[in-house]
């Protein structure tokens, strides 16, 4: 099991730079380069759960978007990404179809709609939050779509015809309104602190709360790791502001009181 563990972890936070090393042919190029700031093409056209002809800008323009690219019939890694999706969904005090939206794509391109619905029911059976069915999309597509999405987000994988499976990575994708690439995750555990903070940040601040928009101004978002890490400058800064306001407050208090005192001599 540990084993089985240390290679999950090797694949899933590969990082932007794919090296040229001494992986298996099967595993050559496979990787996620980041594409921060990126527009994710719109016009892109894939089929929903019920088998329905859509536009991948069907799922944009108001909140900000979780990308999770997947296949449905992967034994381990993609069942564990959206295991790990689910429980930090589950955490998070943000509610999927209101304040953001999950996309999950596969990028087998012989994968039906009829699977995607399978899946889409299965993870809305344990999300048990209002709006999960009108928040949450699990498409399938067409080989030339699914291929400029996952170009574009940079996310790499090959096909290994000898197992019938597909070699990746895994992680998610945090995208705006408007469809720009904002934040990477990498692994299979998410941190629903730093999934949030990057909704709100995505959102440019129109979801969340003002404890959210106080945590985005004292954490900073490592792109190297996928995660928020503190800015102990910036933590600094609001200390000090707080200790002026405090002392200002204080001399302040202090010199109304004496006036008073010298008004009732």
């Amino acid at each position: 099991m540990k084993a089985v563990v240390l290679i999950i972890l090797i694949l899933s936070f590969a990082s932007a730079t794919r090296a040229n090393d001494t992986r298996p042919a099967a595993l050559t190029g496979v990787g996620i380069d980041q594409r921060l700031n990126e527009q994710v093409p719109l016009d892109l056209v894939f089929r929903d759960e019920a088998g329905k002809s859509v536009r991948l800008g069907d799922y944009f323009g108001s909140k900000p978007v979780i990308l999770a690219l997947v296949y449905y019939r992967c034994p381990m890694l993609c069942t564990l990404t959206l295991n790990g999706l689910e429980r930090t969904m589950r955490v998070m005090p943000l509610d999927v179809g209101n304040q953001y939206t999950v996309v999950t794509v596969s990028f087998d391109p012989h994968e039906t709609a009829a699977l995607a619905a399978a899946k889409k029911k299965e993870y809305l059976a344990h999300y048990e939050r209002p709006g999960g069915a009108a928040g949450w999309h699990f498409l399938t597509g067409e080989e030339s779509s699914i291929r400029l999405l996952t170009e574009v987000v940079g996310f790499h994988y090959n096909y290994d015809p000898q197992s019938g499976q597909y070699a990746h990575t895994t992680g998610l994708i945090v995208l705006t309104p408007q469809g720009k690439i904002a934040r990477y995750f990498y692994g299979v555990e998410f941190s629903p602190r730093d999934l949030r903070l990057s909704l709100v940040e995505a959102s440019a601040n129109k979801i969340g709360s003002p404890v959210d928009e106080i945590l985005l101004f004292c954490f900073h978002y490592d792109p190297a790791t996928g995660k928020y890490g503190l800015a102990i400058m910036r933590v600094i800064q609001i200390a000090g502001a707080i200790t002026v306001l405090a002392l200002g407050s204080f001399m302040t208090l202090m010199l109304l009181r004496e006036r008073e005192s010298r008004f009732r001599t």
